[in-house]
C-alpha cells in the first residue's frame, strides 16, 4: 500500500506540476501582452505630449496675433474717428460758406432785383425749395463788378443745389 500512496502521491504532484506550468504559460503570456501594451500606452503618451507642446505653441501664437489685431484695430479705429471729426469740421465749415454765399446771393438779389416783376416773385415764393428758385436766374449786375458778382452768383447757386440735394439725401 505504500507503494500505492507513493505512485499516487506522485501522479498527484504531476498533475499539479502540469497545472501549474499550463497556468504559468498563461500568466506569462499575459505579461507580454501587458508589456505590449505598456509600450503602446507609453507611445500615445508621447504623442499626446507632443501634441500638447504644438497646441501651446500655437495658442501662444495665436494670442500674439490677436494681440497684434487688436493695436492695428485701434490704430485704425483712432484713424477713422480722426478723419470723421475732421470731415465733420470740414462740413460745418462748408456749410457755413454755403449760408453765408446764400446771404450774399440773396443780398445782392434783393439790391438789383426790379421791383416791376411781381408774378416772379409770386412764383418763387410758392416753389418748394425758395432760396434755390431765388438764385435760379442769374441777377443783372450793374456796374464795374457786375460780371464777378454774376460768376459768384452762379456759383453760389451751384454749390446751394448741391448742398441741398445732400442734405435731402441724407433726410431720405
Amino acid at each position: 500500500m505504500s507503494l500505492l500512496v507513493t505512485l499516487a502521491a506522485d501522479g498527484l504532484v504531476a498533475v499539479l506540476l502540469v497545472a501549474t506550468i499550463v497556468s504559468s504559460m498563461r500568466l506569462s503570456r499575459r505579461i507580454a501582452q501587458l508589456k505590449g501594451d505598456e509600450a503602446a500606452l507609453r507611445q500615445t503618451i508621447g504623442d499626446l505630449m507632443v501634441a500638447t507642446a504644438t497646441a501651446e505653441r500655437a495658442i501662444a501664437g495665436l494670442r500674439g496675433a490677436l494681440d497684434e489685431c487688436d493695436r492695428t484695430l485701434a490704430e485704425r479705429l483712432g484713424t477713422a474717428e480722426r478723419y470723421a471729426a475732421d470731415l465733420s469740421a470740414q462740413v460745418e465749415a462748408g456749410e457755413g460758406v454755403i449760408s453765408r454765399i446764400g446771404a450774399i446771393v440773396a443780398q445782392v438779389r434783393g439790391g438789383s432785383a426790379p421791383a416791376a416783376e411781381p408774378a416772379r416773385a409770386h412764383a418763387v415764393a410758392a416753389s418748394p425749395r425758395p432760396a434755390v428758385r431765388a438764385a435760379a436766374e442769374p441777377p443783372h449786375p450793374e456796374g464795374p463788378h457786375g460780371e464777378r458778382l454774376g460768376a459768384a452768383a452762379a456759383a453760389a447757386l451751384a454749390m446751394t443745389e448741391r448742398a441741398l440735394r445732400r442734405v435731402q439725401s441724407r433726410a431720405a
